[in-house]
């Protein structure tokens, strides 16, 4: 039970105290049931753990089949989990030494400035594909991870007096940014707005300042707009995409077109341009490709 108490401490530490989203806590919620659930099958108490339990709880864990970054993500959960049980308990960290796998670096797939106006556009522009229109628009036009923008309210959205034109997003530790919006998603957030959701507002009880609305006029949940950008996705004929997709694309295209990396970076609210520097990898990439079929002498 002991156990219990520490893990439950440390999962509203980090949820209350360091601000860290639902999704990451309910993912270091079900690493430490797991962790909890070996423990018990080693009869192994907190205080007893040592390097060598946590290595082998991580090497079982690889041998579930368990995806590279979900092992890598185990072994960040139980160094935090550690330093923080060290900081309370007074023992010494066993995790201090866990280096966790190195994961084989992917480069995230956007696509193409054709394939996204075909998505868009696959979207009724009639009933509630209008707030299926302004979804789209917003995640691309904003490079907004699909948490922020089912978390947005109406007073999230500044006007210059007449047109929308900026969104204030929250980011990874209620990190806030201000993005700008272009003509076009200005344009379907407006009908949107004047539209649908004063209908499906009208069928809550509990009026909701939330931006995105269901059609029961509750704020719109993060698996349902997964199922848009994924339903609109099947209509358009495009494959293999979920909403980080257009997180991807606008990035992309940011770039592409001359953006320089330091704002693409302040855009997609990253702490470190390091991790948006993945996308000048697409880019160059891309050059590569362009230039071995062009030049006579590259083939």
């Amino acid at each position: 039970m002991a156990n219990v108490r520490f893990f439950e401490e440390f999962l509203s530490h980090i949820s209350v105290e360091r601000g860290l989203s639902l999704n990451t806590t309910s993912a270091y919620r079900r690493d430490l049931s797991n962790f909890s659930q070996f423990l018990t099958r080693e009869v192994i108490n907190l205080e007893n753990v040592r390097l060598e339990h946590l290595e082998k709880f991580i090497s079982e864990s690889r041998r579930r089949e368990l995806s590279p970054s979900s092992t890598a993500r185990l072994a960040v959960t139980l160094r935090s989990f550690f330093k923080f049980y060290a900081k309370e308990t007074g023992v010494e960290n066993p995790a201090r030494d866990l280096k966790p796998a190195k994961l084989p670096r992917r480069l995230p797939k956007a696509l193409s400035i054709t394939d996204v106006t075909k998505l868009i556009e696959s979207a009724p522009n009639s009933g509630h594909g209008l707030r299926d229109r302004a979804l789209l628009e917003l995640l691309y036009a904003t490079g907004a991870r699909v948490s922020e923008v089912i978390a947005l309210n109406l007073t999230d959205l500044k006007s210059d007096g007449e047109d929308i034109q900026t969104v204030k997003l929250y980011g990874k530790g209620r990190k806030e940014r201000v993005v700008p919006i272009g003509k076009l998603a200005r344009h379907e957030l407006e009908q949107y707005l004047v539209t649908i959701r004063p209908s499906l507002s009208e069928k809550s009880r509990n009026r909701t300042d939330a931006l995105f609305l269901n059609s029961r006029g509750g704020r719109l949940s993060r698996q349902s707009a997964w199922k848009i950008v994924c339903e609109t996705a099947q209509r358009a004929g495009i494959n293999s995409i979920s909403p980080h997709s257009l997180r991807h694309s606008f990035a992309t295209h940011l770039l592409d077109g001359g953006a320089d990396i330091r704002i693409v970076q302040e855009l997609l609210g990253h702490s470190s341009v390091t991790t948006t520097q993945i996308y000048t990898m697409i880019t160059i990439e891309k050059i590569r490709e362009s230039y071995i079929s062009a030049h006579p002498r590259a083939k």
